[in-house]
């Protein structure tokens, strides 16, 4: 759940207060027990820092796909020979694939928070694979536009159709990887529990899914 890291840390401040009281420097030599023989909990990293972490990684994004905007907005404003760009239908259904991907990814994480890894893994990895028929649908796309005569360089609308449609898809590449990670990954070692992992990489993943929304709309209605 994404307030359980902040409530583990606060949990850890309030023992380290009530155990460290009155200013006593721990024992030479000491164990990992308290003062009252109970057991410390093991110092794992919070899960704040991987969101935080991946935050800024979609911050990156956000900045770098809006100079390539702030481009096509301008180039689209000024040419009064801009050659308007029909959308391949099959985006739309690529669209649905995507968005349904999130959702199963929410049903997953659902089913771990109850304990239930094997659904979980069965749900997570439907997920992925809908991911990846999302990249294939794109492909398609493309093909459907290269067999209708428009390639990068044919027009400004073509060209940034595929400038758009590649960097997104080369970042959800990578969010499939990551969610191949979290499904494979072994983490009864690891810095971070399956959960914190799933949940981490599940924003990075809405936020590609809003990306592709906002993308999609803008070469809709700017074409």
């Amino acid at each position: 759940m994404p307030g359980t890291s902040i409530v583990d840390d606060i949990e850890l401040i309030i023992e380290d207060i009530g155990g460290g009281g009155g200013g006593k420097a721990p024992p030479p030599g000491g164990d990992d027990s308290g003062d009252n023989g109970k057991p410390r909990r093991p110092n794992v990293p919070s899960s704040r820092r991987y969101a935080t972490a991946i935050l800024l990684g979609m911050v990156s994004i956000v900045m770098f796909f809006m100079a390539i905007v702030s481009a096509f907005l301008f180039l689209r404003a000024t040419n009064s020979k801009w050659v308007p760009l029909h959308l391949p239908s099959i985006v739309w259904f690529n669209t649905v694939v995507l968005l349904s991907s999130s959702v199963v990814i929410e049903i997953a994480r659902r089913r771990l928070s109850f304990g239930n890894v094997s659904q979980f893994r069965k749900l997570w990895s439907g997920a992925t694979v809908l991911g990846v028929l999302f990249l294939i649908g794109q492909l398609v796309a493309w093909r459907e536009l290269v067999l209708a005569g428009f390639y990068v360089a044919t027009n400004q609308a073509s060209s940034f159709f595929y400038i758009f449609t590649g960097l997104h898809g080369l970042h959800l590449i990578g969010g499939v990887c990551a969610l191949l990670y979290v499904a494979f990954r072994k983490f009864e070692k690891a810095a971070v529990s399956r959960p914190a992992a799933a949940e981490v990489v599940s924003y990075f993943w809405h936020f590609l899914d809003g990306l592709w929304i906002f993308l999609l709309a803008l070469l809709y209605f700017g074409k």
